[in-house]
């Protein structure tokens, strides 16, 4: 993120005048000057030739420009009233082989209780696998079979990370007719193996949170975004991300930092980058184990994995208007997961 602005001094412009036209103390705009530029630059007592000065990143003319904090320099999530409609994008790449799903999804503001935001999500659209509609009988059983968990009802805490599944107990009450369509449509033994699976996964609430934690784009879109960032708008936090299989996510350590100053086009914009770190090696998440083998007081951690996100908000308290997240982890050769979301216009 950038630190600081830079104005271009006018004719007959002070060092006053300047202060002046961003609200600061002429000292203070100097000794800012000063610590950010050359030192050829550098104002001694007045203006002496600069042509360039270094402001701070929140001294604007146009108090419009800069974001709305909370308390803490935190953006506060406070999602009412929200209706969104989204272009998903997720690409899935392990060494050279890629794969991309592309659907349409729609989110919708229920309530908020104790701190606690509510909402229904619901796919608007087909699936399309590489381009190309989902027509392969697995694929589309999978897509068919899945469709029974919505439109689904989430909740997330008051930093917008998802917590869990309000509405499990819908999805047994639809499974008969699902189940009666999808056998007027299919038969045979794949038919039987995936509609056993999802069977297994809504008879269990403990089953439905795991299974709906793999979900790529929820977990993108409740991320987690709206923190305390601090006096230097930015703070680090631990996440984790289903970017393999595993009972226990690979975590990162990541530094999420927010631009005091909104964007030419006026969106809030929060950004998120770090590694891997974890106790278990490349050995480990191969075999799919939950936590090291190898046990030490002082472990070398596994950097081995990236993590990159980038949001960009029209409001400080509202959900992405779009949003790419971009996860990856080596085991014998690299597994990345990335998800794009944007916004769809309605009109």
């Amino acid at each position: 993120m950038q630190k600081y602005n830079i104005h271009t001094v006018q004719k007959d412009e002070t060092l006053k005048s300047i202060a002046l036209l961003y609200g600061l103390d002429k000292d203070a705009l100097k000794l800012f000057h000063n610590n950010h530029c050359a030192v050829k630059d550098m104002i001694l007592i007045n203006l002496n030739g600069q042509k360039e000065l270094f402001v701070p990143r929140t001294a604007v003319a146009d108090k419009n420009n800069l974001v709305k904090f909370g308390r803490g320099n935190s953006l506060v999530f406070q999602p009412e009233t929200t209706v969104r409609k989204y272009s998903v994008v997720i690409t899935i790449e392990k060494g050279d082989n890629k794969s991309e799903l592309k659907y349409e999804t729609s989110v919708r503001w229920l309530k908020t209780e104790k701190g606690h935001h509510f909402f229904e999500i619901d796919r608007t659209s087909n699936l399309y696998l590489n381009e190309e509609e989902v027509n392969e009988i697995a694929d589309l059983l999978a897509y068919r079979t899945s469709k029974i968990l919505f439109p689904l009802q989430i909740s997330t805490d008051e930093h917008g990370k998802l917590e869990a599944v309000e509405n499990a107990e819908v999805f047994i009450k639809r499974w008969p007719a699902v189940k009666e369509e999808l056998y007027k449509e299919f038969e045979g033994e794949t038919v039987d193996e995936y509609c056993g699976k999802i069977e297994k996964v809504i008879s269990q609430p403990e089953a439905i949170d795991l299974y709906l934690k793999n979900d790529y784009f929820i977990r993108a879109l409740f991320f987690g975004i709206y923190q305390r960032f601090g006096p230097d708008y930015k703070t680090e936090i631990m996440t984790a991300f289903p970017v393999v299989d595993n009972a226990i996510e690979p975590r990162y350590k990541i530094t999420l930092q927010t631009d005091p100053l909104k964007g030419e086009t006026g969106l809030i914009t929060v950004e998120g980058s770090g590694k891997l770190y974890e106790e278990r090696d490349i050995d480990d998440f191969i075999r799919r184990s939950p936590f090291s083998l190898i046990i030490e007081d002082e472990p070398i951690m596994n950097e081995e994995g990236t993590f990159r996100l980038i949001s960009y908000m029209k409001g400080e308290t509202l959900l992405p208007e779009s949003l790419y997240l971009e996860c990856s982890i080596m085991l014998q050769e690299e597994k990345k997961i990335s998800v794009s979301v944007s916004g769809i216009d309605e009109n």
